[in-house]
């Protein structure tokens, strides 16, 4: 990927954490960066491509985070998934697809298929840490794997959104009672 186009992606994936991804546009982007807005077309001819290519970008960042968790217990890989999540707190933005979530059915086609396929690794992924971190009593929760990483995740997005409302404390206190519930 050019620097360019890098940046837009980058740029745009922090817009989409913060506005949502139908509150910005492309001068959005092209004016910070210092480039025309006919570069940002160029790279992404339509908006809806540069939304799937930052689905994208953010299912390859977690791909190299499982990555590199795997020699950890599973206790610890979900303490990264929540660091994770903790990180964009610090920062005053939500996740990828709690931003995306609300604007599901104005999303195209595309969009949906990737926004879905990454709800579905991360939930995956989750679901099968929970269940071999129970397996090694390293975790305790009663009920399906899947449903507690439904739960955990939802805890997750939406600790975000509260945050953004009622201050970063929200999702300290959230995410300490989601790892706390698993001993």
């Amino acid at each position: 990927m050019s620097e360019t186009k890098e940046k837009i992606v980058a740029l745009a994936g922090q817009l989409v954490r913060k506005k949502g991804f139908n509150a910005f546009s492309y001068k959005d982007i092209s004016d910070p960066l210092e480039i025309r807005n006919a570069a940002v077309h160029y790279h992404f001819p339509a908006k809806s491509d540069l939304g799937t290519e930052v689905i994208g970008c953010e299912l390859e960042k977690f791909a190299e985070n499982v990555e590199k968790w795997k020699g950890l217990p599973e206790d610890k890989q979900i303490m990264k998934l929540v660091e994770v999540f903790q990180k964009h707190n610090k920062n005053g933005m939500v996740c990828l697809m709690g931003s995306l979530a609300p604007d599901f059915e104005t999303l195209s086609a595309p969009m949906q298929k990737k926004l879905q396929q990454m709800g579905n690794e991360m939930l995956d992924w989750l679901a099968e840490k929970l269940e071999k971190g129970r397996r090694k009593k390293l975790l305790r929760f009663e009920g399906h794997a899947y449903d507690r990483a439904l739960l955990i995740m939802t805890n997750l997005q939406s600790s975000l959104l509260l945050s953004r409302v009622l201050g970063p404390s929200v999702f300290n206190r959230i995410s300490e009672r989601v790892l706390k519930d698993l001993k």
